[in-house]
This record gives structure tokens, sequence and C-alpha cells, in this order.
């Protein structure tokens, strides 16, 4: 039976139903020029989210024409599909996105097959790729090599990235970036005669700005370094600064950001080539933050596997107060937590499980304006019995009996998202300095602010829900109360009727679901009046139901709110 199977024909249509994503995704992406040219901020934002639903709905598009071109007895044998695996990889061999199709034959073979088929002999579990890709015949990045005259260099490179719309200001952009050069790095860098400044070919586009990214480098020593650009409507491009600094570059990258556009032709290479400019980085991460975020998913998934069998790490419960809706587990080694939805949530929730999974997807369509965790959705993770502490997995078949079993040897995790770890802020503050309490909450109020600027509640703002970065950035994480900032209804309370209102348990006044007033925001954030009052201090307007009202109106104008992913000069804030 095996030589009259159609393994080579499954294959190629698999692969064709690949391309025909790809080049979707390549349309939609190789347009972030024209639309930063044209400053089209909300179809900006639309695309990014177009370009993520593409990846599920061509799976579902392949899946329907399999099943419509072989019947399942033939389809669904499973011990056949070794062989279509093996004529898969005689097609892709010669492919340069070579490593993101196996994670779509992946995800082809998981939508055909329950989750007790998969192995290695039937699917990708490990690759088959090469770690760098050979005879790359376009040259990745351009090089330029000052020779001790690091302004003619950088005009260079503004000249070479030059767009259809004209620079606002060239002069003055050059002048501030050549302070900046100087500022940044040691003064022998610039005079040393064997520096070099090497850029990515194409420009990498996000939200309303664009970026040039590479490194410079001498014979002994490097620093990332990204350019971005902006589009002053009316006024042209504009070169907003330089950052050369690791910890920036690596934000600008980060788990909490929407996904870039940019031209890419080898995926592995340029992957390679930001894992050169940020070594700290998983390529897991890299690939997600241009688009990739299937294979970025895949790569986690092979970190995770090979932690698993090179370490004595055990899975715990995550730090932190118990969540009402969701618990959290963690590995100690691994920087990243497990959350799955309890099976009763507390009577407090007035959520159910479906709601619960929608929010957490829809936070993968939104502008995370890098305040919200990016999350992989998982089905059917299973792991050892011996990999989980005792009290631990206790704990999960108690609150979660219909997503968490035990079948021998082996825990079965039915659903469950993965997110980055990062510190509960309540335990920071618990901890910190006063320096440090008063820097944490000014940037938890910079949170809020910025996810309301990207149309986005938080609903539940307690400060266990947000989590502290090793950068030291506040990211909220807890997403099963958000909704969008425009479907709220913000409202001042009432003035009491009587005296006897005040002293009511009940308030005086009605409450729709979607109704909230700031003003009781003090006491339910903080019970500490200390971190109330230097909240308060630093973000007060949070507690007035016209600010909030404010950005409701600029948001439904159209307006798309500048949100920088880096920090800028003073004299540059306008």
């Amino acid at each position: 039976m095996s030589q009259q199977w159609p393994a080579s024909a499954i294959a190629t249509l698999i692969l064709d139903g690949f391309d025909d994503y790809r080049e979707q995704f390549r349309q939609i992406t190789n347009g972030g020029r024209e639309r930063f040219e044209q400053a089209q901020w909300q179809e900006i934002q639309q695309a990014a989210a177009a370009r993520i639903a593409l990846y599920e709905d061509f799976v579902s598009e392949v899946s329907q024409r399999l099943h419509k071109a072989y019947p399942a007895e033939v389809l669904l044998d499973v011990a056949q599909w070794p062989l279509v695996k093996s004529a898969y990889i005689s097609l892709i061999d010669v492919r340069c996105d070579d490593e993101l199709a196996e994670t779509w034959f992946n995800s082809i073979f998981c939508g055909l097959f329950s989750h007790d088929q998969i192995n290695d002999g039937c699917m990708f579990i490990h690759t088959t790729r090469p770690a760098l890709r050979a005879n790359v015949p376009t040259p990745l990045t351009r090089i330029y090599r000052p020779q001790g005259n690091i302004e003619q260099a950088l005009r260079q490179i503004v000249e070479d990235y030059r767009f259809e719309v004209a620079y606002d200001n060239v002069e003055r952009d050059l002048a501030r970036l050549i302070k900046q050069v100087h500022e940044n790095l040691p003064d022998w860098v610039c005079k040393d005669p064997e520096l070099r400044i090497e850029l990515f070919s194409s420009r990498l586009y996000r939200n309303k700005g664009a970026y040039l990214v590479g490194r410079i480098n001498t014979r002994d020593e490097q620093w990332p370094l990204v350019i971005p650009l902006l589009h002053r409507e009316g006024q042209g491009i504009q070169i907003d600064t330089l950052i050369t600094d690791e910890a920036e570059v690596s934000i600008i990258f980060s788990f909490t950001r929407s996904y870039f556009m940019v031209r890419v032709d080898y995926p592995a290479e340029f992957v390679g080539f930001l894992k050169r400019i940020l070594p700290g980085k998983h390529i897991a991460e890299l690939y997600t933050s241009i688009g990739f975020y299937k294979h970025g998913k895949s790569e986690f998934y092979r970190a995770l596997i090979n932690h698993l069998a090179s370490t004595d790490d055990k899975f715990i419960m995550a730090p932190g107060v118990r969540g009402m809706v969701m618990s959290v587990f963690t590995l100690t080694g691994f920087n990243t937590v497990f959350k799955i939805i309890k099976d009763r949530f507390a009577p407090s929730k007035n959520v159910d499980r479906n709601t619960v999974i929608e929010k957490y997807r829809l936070v993968k369509r939104v502008d995370r304006v890098g305040r919200m965790a990016d999350t992989q959705e998982f089905a059917d993770f299973r792991f050892p019995k011996a990999k989980f502490e005792a009290d631990c997995l206790a704990e999960l078949l108690e609150v979660a009996p219909s997503t968490v079993e035990v079948d021998g040897d082996t825990v079965l995790i039915r659903h469950c998202w993965t997110e980055r770890r990062m510190t509960p802020l309540n335990m920071y503050v618990e901890n910190a300095s006063e320096a440090q309490v008063r820097e944490a909450l000014d940037d938890y109020g910079l949170a809020i602010k910025q996810l309301a600027a990207a149309n986005i509640f938080p609903g539940d703002m307690l400060l266990k829900n947000f989590g502290v970065t090793r950068h030291g950035r506040v990211v909220f994480y807890d997403y099963d109360e958000i909704c969008f900032l425009t479907e709220a209804n913000f409202r001042h309370i009432p003035p009491p009727r009587y005296p006897e209102d005040e002293m009511a348990s009940e308030p005086w006044y009605s409450v729709a679901p979607l109704d909230v007033f700031p003003e009781e925001f003090p006491p339910f954030l903080f019970a500490d009046m200390k971190l109330r009052r230097l909240f308060s201090q630093l973000h007060g307007e949070l507690y007035d139901a016209d600010y909030w009202k404010s950005l409701q109106d600029a948001i439904r104008a159209g307006k798309v709110i500048d949100v920088f992913p880096y920090r800028r000069k003073a004299e540059q804030i306008e």
C-alpha cells in the first residue's frame, strides 16, 4: 500500500498552501513602506491584525483541500505520514524559508490528527534544517566604513535609506545623530580606522515608526544600532534618534510589542543577524518579533523540551497572589509561566471560559504598545509526571480537572497559554527601595495611559495583574477583564441625594455592566495610604472620568496616539 499511497501529492498540496500563505504575508508586509509614507496609521493597525489572522485561515483552507482531495481512510492513515514528511523534506530543501515550512507542516498535521499522534516520525518536533543557510544569493546588509569621518558615513546612510516623502530637516537631524554617537560611544571608537556600521538592507516598520537596524563594530567590540524615523504629517520624515544601548534595543524587540513589518527573503539569516546584535534574546522571540509567531512557538516548544530533558527543573506554582480565573505555574530555570483556566471562577468574576479565551486571543491581534505580554496558546501539552512538584500538580488537578489529567506517568495539559515570567508588581513594591517604588508606580501609571492610548482598558488594574520585566518596565498580563477603551462608560459618581446615601452599603446610583467610576480607583488600587498618595501625585488624572473621556474622543476621531518604544531626549519631545 505504501507505494501507492499519495505521499508526494499530499506533501505538494501542503506546500502549495504554504506558498499561498507566504504570498499573502508578503503582500501585507511589503505595504509597510507605503503605509508609513502615506501616514496611514489606522491602516497600519488593520494590516497588523490581518497578517496575524492569515495563518489560521490558510491552515484551515489547506485542511479542507486535503479532505476534499482524499478520502478519510487514505488521508488519516497516520502510519503513512512519515512518507509525507520525507517527500516534504525533499521539496523544502531548496527553499529560503524552509524552517517556516516545517512549522507549517506541523500545523497541518496537528489540524488533521489528535495530539496523541504527535511524534517526530510524522512531523518536525525537531528541525531538520541547518542552523545557518549557505550560499545566500543576495546581501542582507549594507556596510559603511567611516575611516574617521563618522559624519560622512551617517550622511550616506540617510541618503541610502531615503523615502519617497522628503526629509523634514536633514541637517538638524544629522547634527543630533552625530552628537548622540559621540555621547553614546567611547571617544576612540569614531576614530578607529576599522570601525564598521552594518545595517540590514530593509527598513523595519511598526505602528507610526520606521527603523534602521544593525550594529556598530570594531575589531574587538560591537554595539547594536537602531535609528528610528518618524513621519510627521505635513512636515516630512524626521530622523528621531540613534540608539546603541543593548537594553533599549532589546525593549524595541520586546515580547510586549506588536510585530514588525519587514521584507525578509531569508528569515533564518535575518534572525541570525538579530541574534548577533541581541545575544540575550532567544530566537523564538526574534522570529515572533518579525511576524513569524507560529515559528516562534515552534522554537519555544523545542527550547522547552530540551530544557526539561537536560535539567532537574520541576514545575511549581508561580509566586504571587493566586488568580481568580487562571492558575499559573512555572519552571524555576525557564523564564516562562504557563496559565490554565480554572473550572470555577471566584463569584466576583462575571465572565465564562469562552469569554476568557477570546480576551486572550484579542491581545494577539491588538497593538500591545509595549505594555501587554504576548502569549502563545497551546493544546495538549504532555509532560512527565516526575517533572511536577507534588503540591503543584495537586493544585492544578484540584482547580482545573477538566484541563489537567494524569495518564500513568504523563500529565496532559489540554489547554494553556505561555507568557514571559515577570515579578508581580505588588511583590516588587513590597521589596523595593523608596526610589524604586516611585519609579515603578510612575511606570505603572504610564502603562495604563499607554494602553488607553491604544484603545485598551485593562479592567482590573490591581498591582497583582501587572509585572516588572528585567529591564524594569511595568507590563500588564491578566486579560480576563480587558475591553476596548471606547466600549467603557466612564462616569462621575453622582452627588448623594440624602446624607444617608453615603452611609448605605449599596450605591445610590445605577451601575451598568460597562460603567466605570475612576473616583473609586484610589482605595481599590492601594490599601497603603502612602502608595495611594504617591500615585495620586504622579498620575492623579487617572482618577478623573473626564481624562478617560478625552482619550475616547481622540480615538473615535481617528487619532492614533504616539507611544514610543524607546526613551526620547528632552529636546526631541514636543
